[in-house]
């Protein structure tokens, strides 16, 4: 009996040390433990009940197959495929997503959980109210509910962000901080690959989230030729999978003829719930309030993500837009570029020819990989390319015409007509290693090391003829292009960039009140053009501090610079290089967070100078030298407040205002003290939404109030430039400010049903984007739209 009983203690023993377990942690997508989940093994009796932190432990399992499904109250559930041996231990880790997750992303974007895709412009894994830069983040619910379908009515809820130019409503350029058209990405790519950032078009129906960075977003991004402007930069973000099934779809009819549908589609692709995909796209037609002026658009955003095992990500998006449309030519000035005339051009005249035609068409691609290393290091990687193409036909505004005694004739023109093509193709292949809040003693450091490998290139063909025909902007005239035309030999120019960018960045933690940033970026660029090819390198340092005197406030400072390579091989008169120029950027400012993260209010003040320019050197005629000289001080300063949020569970705000002094300062071409062209020193912006409840639950109204204030409509010359319609010596005049209006209402008849109303522009109130003197257009007129949604 004695050997009997200690075999079968030691067969017991046995089966006990070769059984398994499963153990877990269970949270939500934005990393906030959920307790008390459900957990079970399909097809099995077994399961258990995670504990306050999220943890949990399936134990005494028999090696084999099990699929581990957690199920929790407000919360998609999620299922894993594990397969276990004798004596092993798999440990698994989940993130649901809220079954109301759309219900819950605020007016600045998700709560408690940092915008889509902000790393690929930070390179921190931090949210925005954490971070040293001003960022502000237009969401998804705001461009819904406003209903924009344009990059400038989105972004005009950003104080300090205006409209450049649309160069005959061909395409978007926005400005920031007194620089001119700062860059526009998508998925932290340039779609546009020309400096001077002349704008792109896109679809707002694809578009998660849109992001603005301004300061120091230098560091991480480049040089100021490219991502690195001091202005800031736009980025803005694709929609991606989701591991529930859902969707919705919309038509929408409106003012001039326009007529839009719309869906989006997302959900798992496989019972594991490990591949998910997304798809999103819009078809257009519209006409326009001036005569002659139709355009037609289509879109399609598909992607793709597949959670390889726990710690292991891979996401694949396209994005593809293809636009036709009639460029509007716009008005004139009806007197010298010194007086504001601007001619209100009558709705049944179009100045331009009926042939006249641009189209854009726009694919991106990225893929993106996450690996956890361990629970405090990541290794990202990420892949963005994006190829444009660009074909012009229209007709331009040439020189006024003048009578047998010289004087002008304002309302006469020369009518040109111009052919331009552009293809552009660029890359970003970027890598991170990112640690999140690593101890050394009782320091911690959120850091980031890495580099990016960027390309870009650009070819472009234009033909032209400076007068086809003259007109009176009076009287309606032939739209009829003639068919003998005889145009000159093509232009052809391109270019094509390479650089390399090494960065580092440390967030050092020294106490619950303070925090240090310290940062370097080092770039190597190449620029091959026809004739020559131009090296340069540039290195750049961050340094601020963020104190947090009070939980919820932080009060930022900061300093970076950025290089200025374009012109670095410009010769001074011993025939010696001038190398880079440079801006110093100092931001200060607050941060605060109120209201469980449902309300924000940023308030920044900036300073941006070019001390450091290589200015061309005139004699006492006005006439050039040939050779250069280091000086002049160009400065941008001002100030930016920003209040955004949910006052009350149905009362959403977003508001802003910024005021920028931009001025030319010890300059050899202008007028000391003048602004940049386009430059307003006030904007303000201001949106509220309101949802009712009780007797009106479902319905919501919104209103917002947008203005932007007076500009110059040219750079002011001191009598060296004088190009696209600058006049030496001749103050430009100014463009008037203007303010618009626009409201919503919406009401949702069940779960599924929905239908919203858009009036804007509601006063008719009318003002002009110019690009000089060569594209005066004017904004919108009061229209309407009604969009019938439907959710699933």
């Amino acid at each position: 009996m004695y050997k009997i009983s200690s075999l079968l203690l030691l067969i017991v023993v046995q089966i006990s040390f070769s059984q398994s377990k499963i153990t877990g942690h269970i949270q939500s997508h934005n990393s906030e433990d959920i307790s008390y989940s459900n957990v079970i093994l399909l097809e099995t009796d077994i399961g258990t009940t995670a504990n306050e932190s999220g943890y949990f432990e399936l134990n005494n399992l028999k090696a084999g197959v099990y699929e581990v499904k957690v199920s929790s109250v407000g919360y998609v559930s999620s299922t894993k495929t594990v397969q276990l041996l004798d004596n092993e231990t798999i440990n698994l880790n989940f993130k649901l997503e809220s079954d109301s997750y759309l219900d819950e992303v605020e007016l600045f974007g998700n709560r408690n959980k940092h915008p889509d895709k902000i790393e690929a412009i930070t390179r921190l894994p931090l949210a925005p109210y954490e971070q040293i830069q001003s960022i502000s983040i237009v969401s998804e619910k705001v461009i819904t509910q406003q209903g924009n379908l344009t990059i400038s009515d989105a972004t005009k809820n950003v104080p300090g962000v205006y409209t450049f130019a649309t160069y005959g409503n061909k395409r978007e350029s926005m400005s920031s901080r007194g620089f001119r058209g700062i860059p526009i990405l998508k998925n932290g790519v340039r779609v546009h690959s020309d400096f001077r950032g002349v704008g792109i078009l896109t679809d707002m129906q694809g578009v998660d989230n849109i992001q603005v960075l301004k300061g120091s977003a230098s560091i991480t991004q480049g040089v100021a030729t490219d991502l690195g402007s001091p202005g800031g930069i736009i980025n803005i973000v694709t929609k991606t999978p989701k591991y529930y099934f859902g969707g919705n779809a919309y038509v929408r009819a409106g003012s001039y003829g326009q007529l839009r549908t719309a869906f989006d589609v997302f959900g798992p692709l496989t019972k594991k719930q490990n591949v998910a995909f997304r798809i999103n796209g819009a078809i257009e037609r519209a006409d326009s309030y001036r005569s002659g002026i139709s355009s037609n658009r289509f879109y399609i955003n598909p992607s793709l993500e597949w959670q390889v095992d726990d710690k292991t990500t891979l996401t694949l998006e396209m994005d593809y837009f293809d636009d036709s449309r009639t460029p509007d030519v716009g008005t004139v000035n009806l007197a010298e570029n010194d007086i504001n005339a601007i001619y209100d051009l009558p709705y049944d005249q179009f100045l331009g020819f009926k042939n006249d035609k641009a189209l854009t068409k726009n694919t991106t691609y990225s893929l993106r990989f996450t690996r956890e290393l361990t629970d405090k290091l990541n290794l990202l990687g990420a892949f963005y390319k994006s190829n444009l193409d660009l074909d012009d036909k229209g007709a331009s505004l040439g020189g006024v015409i003048e009578d047998a005694l010289d004087n002008p004739i304002y309302n006469q023109r020369k009518r040109g007509y111009a052919i331009s093509e552009r293809q552009d193709d660029n890359s970003v292949l970027q890598f991170d290693l990112v640690g999140e809040d690593i101890k050394t003693g009782r320091i911690s450091h959120t850091f980031q090391v890495g580099f990016d490998y960027r390309t870009s290139s650009f070819n472009t063909k234009n033909q032209s003829i400076s007068t086809v025909d003259t007109i009176n902007v009076y009287t309606n005239n032939t739209r009829n292009l003639p068919d003998d035309l005889s145009f000159g030999d093509a232009r052809l120019s391109g270019a094509s960039t390479s650089a390399i960018g090494f960065v580092a960045q440390d967030v050092v933690t020294f106490n619950k009140w303070l925090k240090a940033f310290l940062g370097v970026r080092y770039s190597k660029t190449q620029t091959e053009a026809e004739i020559e090819t131009v090296q340069s390198d540039a290195f750049n340092p961050l340094g601020g501090i963020i104190v947090t005197p009070i939980e919820n406030i932080n009060v930022f400072a900061s300093y970076t610079n950025s290089s200025y390579p374009r012109t670095a091989t410009r010769l001074d008169v011993n025939g010696n290089e001038l190398g880079n120029e440079r801006y110093d950027q100092f931001e200060a400012g607050i941060k605060t967070n109120w209201l469980n993260s449902r309300l924000r209010f940023n308030f920044t003040f900036f300073k941006i100078n070019n001390k450091d320019i290589n200015l061309p050197v005139y004699d006492e005629n006005w006439v050039a030298t040939g050779y250069y000289q280091k000086g002049g001080n160009d400065e941008r300063k001002g100030i930016e407040v920003e209040l955004s949020g949910r006052i009350l569970e149905n009362l959403e705000l977003i508001t802003g205002y910024s005021y920028i002094d931009a001025q030319y300062k010890e300059h050899t071409s202008y007028v000391y003290g003048s602004a940049p062209l386009n430059t307003p020193k006030h904007t303000f912006n201001a949106y509220v939404n309101y949802g009712f409840n009780s007797l009106l639950d479902g319905l919501s109204v919104g209103a917002g109030v947008y203005f932007t204030g007076e500009r110059p409509i040219n750079d002011w010359s001191s009598g060296a430039v004088t190009h696209e319609g600058i006049v030496p010596n001749q103050k430009p005049f100014i463009v008037d400010a203007y303010t618009q209006v626009n409201m919503q209402a919406a009401y949702k008849f069940n779960e599924h049903w929905g239908f919203r109303v858009l009036l804007n522009n509601v006063f008719n109130e009318i003002g002009y984007n110019t690009y000089r003197t060569t594209y005066i257009n004017q904004t919108d007129p009061r229209n309407f739209a009604g969009v019938l949604s439907y959710s699933f």
